[in-house]
């Protein structure tokens, strides 16, 4: 499977799909011991922050914010396209909603604001659908 960068083949075919629970953006401290399960870890110069669902971050006692939902863009898009993220966050936010992408080897996850889920991804899809 080859990745692909351009813009319009990747917008026609990410066919956009909703997953499965609601995740939380979670923070832990440098010294904490880091979950397992994680959807995704980052660490930044404060602490480590998680993707993780929000009953794992409620019982694990961490601090978190953002209550959201996984859309995952099945499209195997290149790590270096142009614009492809700029294109779905703006259509986005002209619905008032944010969004936190994050890329990976070969699939863009969108998380978005769980109440609003369903919002976005047929917003998705109706980005998809048009032509350029």
């Amino acid at each position: 499977m080859s990745a692909i960068s351009n813009l319009d083949v990747l917008i026609s075919s990410m066919q956009p799909e909703l997953q499965g629970p609601c995740y939380v953006f979670a923070f832990l401290p440098h010294h904490s011991p880091l979950p397992e399960g994680a959807k995704m870890l980052f660490e930044e110069q404060e602490g480590w922050t998680a993707i993780l669902p929000i009953e794992q971050a409620k019982v694990l006692g961490l601090r978190y914010e953002f209550a959201c939902r996984m859309i995952t863009l099945n499209v195997h898009s290149s790590l270096d396209a142009v614009g492809f993220l700029a294109r779905i966050t703006r259509h986005l936010a002209a619905l008032g909603m944010g969004v936190n992408p994050v890329s990976a080897f070969f699939h863009d996850h969108l998380f978005v604001p769980a109440e609003r889920a369903e919002e976005a991804l047929a917003a998705l899809r109706q980005l998809s659908a048009e032509r350029p």
